[in-house]
This record gives C-alpha cells, structure tokens and sequence, in this order.
C-alpha cells in the first residue's frame, strides 16, 4: 500500500536549517515511521506519536492514507 507523509510548514524550515546529515537522518526517520503503520496512532489526527532515529525524532499523527509530521528535532 502506498501512503503519503505531509510535512508541516515548521518542519520544512527546520529541515532547510539542518546540514545534509541531519536532513537525511531525518528523512530516514520520517520513513521508519512511514513503514510501521501498527505503530501509528489513531488515525484522525488528535493523537500523536513519536519514531526515535539515532540522534533525530519525528512527531506525527495519522491518518487513513498516511501520516503528519508536525515537529522534528536533531542533535548531530
């Protein structure tokens, strides 16, 4: 099944703010949740989650044909 990621607006300017490392980890982890939808909560878009990469996260919340992510942060 194929599913879409939206990014909110903060997250492509943190992404623009980021060194080439940092954005692909990010992206990396950004598909690492992609691919667990039973990890995903509820779709609807009220509840969140968070996918932990090995210096990055990304929150998201659900929905029928894939996720938001709203926020993410590096320490790299």
């Amino acid at each position: 099944m194929t599913y879409m990621v939206d990014l909110a607006f903060r997250v492509e300017e943190a992404l623009t703010n980021l060194p080439d490392k940092g954005q692909q980890e990010i992206f990396e982890t950004i598909a690492a949740a992609l691919i667990r939808p039973d990890n995903w909560p509820p779709p609807g878009g009220r509840h969140g989650a968070i996918c932990w990469g090995p210096l990055s996260w990304v929150a998201f919340t659900a929905y029928p044909d894939g996720i938001e992510v709203y926020d993410v942060g590096w320490a790299g």
